[in-house]
């Protein structure tokens, strides 16, 4: 686990207007030397210095261009940090302005337990298995990926990943979120029947060999904590009482609440559904709640509400604040580099083999229209 020192005491005295202003004054002086990424996920005070926003995959790609820079700062969590590392330039530093904003899915899938997940698998097996990831995993999991035939996806592209994997094989192991796994197989045409759950906790993933063999995708035992908040009930509760409302929700979501919902998609279709639709429209979202404030504010047009009744803050996310962001920057104009994420050379050559099939593979779609 990284270790985020504590910070001087002269960053405990700011007002937020004094931290922007600051912020923004190191951003002018060190000009084009320095890119900021954010995601969508970000709190406002911070996503208001972002040079690049987006989505997991967007941001991959706006790393990968960038060449000029000498510093990146990742306004997200550690696995888009180094993912940005694994796709950049080398001359480029990758910067998480604290390095405690991890991701509690990605922590669900240790390098160690997939090796033995995969033991047993090729070893019931005699057909050919493709291992995809989720972008939301570690680097080490990616390289595993990479290094046997296997693809990154995200949200927007998983669909379009998993019909090149079944290209290359007719079974495939997704991980660590189950539950995009299950809802962008079952979208393709998959029955549920076909797909079996891997507990990595368990002895053997708790499958028997016969259920290995039989299905047609393995998906590992984990999820999101934030989209994992929303439920049928509260579904069934918006339409009860507002009918004209549509439901639209991440794909990290459980399998019954996709199947309620209007619409599902990445968090890059959720801001495009929305920007499109009739103003008068009324939307209840299923995704991260900075997100859902922020297209409230910029559509007033429109009734925009959380499809949940409490607060689905993505916690680790939240830990990138204005106070870190500065002391970053402090640092960089004194000619010292903090926090930078770099990931080793070879578990980069892989890794870059998996990301690089996933930006190829390149179709955002909505993953269910009802």
């Amino acid at each position: 686990m990284l270790f985020q020192p504590l910070l001087p005491p002269k960053y405990n005295n700011l007002t937020d207007d004094e931290f922007a202003l600051a912020i923004a004054e190191r951003k002018r002086q060190l000009g084009k030397r320095l890119v900021i990424l954010g995601h969508h996920y970000q709190r406002d005070d911070v996503i208001q210095f972002a040079d690049f926003t987006g989505d997991s995959l967007k941001l991959s790609q706006a790393g990968a261009a960038q060449k000029g820079a000498e510093f990146i700062i990742f306004c997200g969590v550690h696995f888009m940090a180094e993912s940005a590392d694994i796709l950049g330039d080398d001359r480029v530093k990758v910067i998480l302005p604290d390095l405690s904003a991890g991701c509690s899915m990605a922590d669900m899938a240790e390098i160690e337990q997939l090796e033995e997940a995969w033991e047993f698998i090729v070893e019931e097996c005699s057909e050919t298995i493709v291992p995809i990831t989720y972008v939301n995993s570690a680097a080490s999991i990616k390289a595993f990926c990479g290094g046997h035939g296997g693809a990154c996806c995200t949200s927007s592209n998983a669909s379009k990943v998993l019909e090149w994997a079944f290209t290359q094989a007719g079974k495939v192991i997704f991980l660590p979120d189950q539950h995009l796994g299950r809802n962008t197989a079952y979208a393709m045409g998959i029955p549920l029947d076909q797909m079996v759950v891997y507990d990595p906790k368990q002895p053997r993933g708790g499958l028997t060999p016969e259920q290995v063999r039989d299905a047609k995708v393995l998906l590992w035992k984990g999820h999101c904590s934030v989209h994992g908040l929303f439920t049928v009930a509260q579904c069934d509760e918006i339409r009860r009482n507002d009918p004209i409302c549509k439901i639209l929700v991440h794909p990290e979501c459980p399998w019954e609440v996709v199947q309620k919902a209007d619409l599902a998609g990445s968090t890059e279709f959720i801001i495009r559904t929305v920007k499109e639709s009739a103003p008068g429209s009324h939307w209840a979202i299923g995704t991260e709640i900075h997100l859902v404030h922020r297209l409230a504010t910029q559509h007033p047009d429109k009734a925009i509400r959380s499809l949940a009744g409490v607060q689905c803050l993505c916690s680790t996310m939240y830990r990138i604040d204005m106070k870190h962001m500065l002391w970053c920057l402090d640092e960089l104009l004194a000619g010292r580099i903090v926090n930078q994420i770099k990931v080793d050379p070879e578990t980069k050559r892989l890794a870059r083999i998996a990301l690089q099939r996933m930006l190829a593979n390149v179709n955002p779609q909505p993953m269910a229209v009802r």
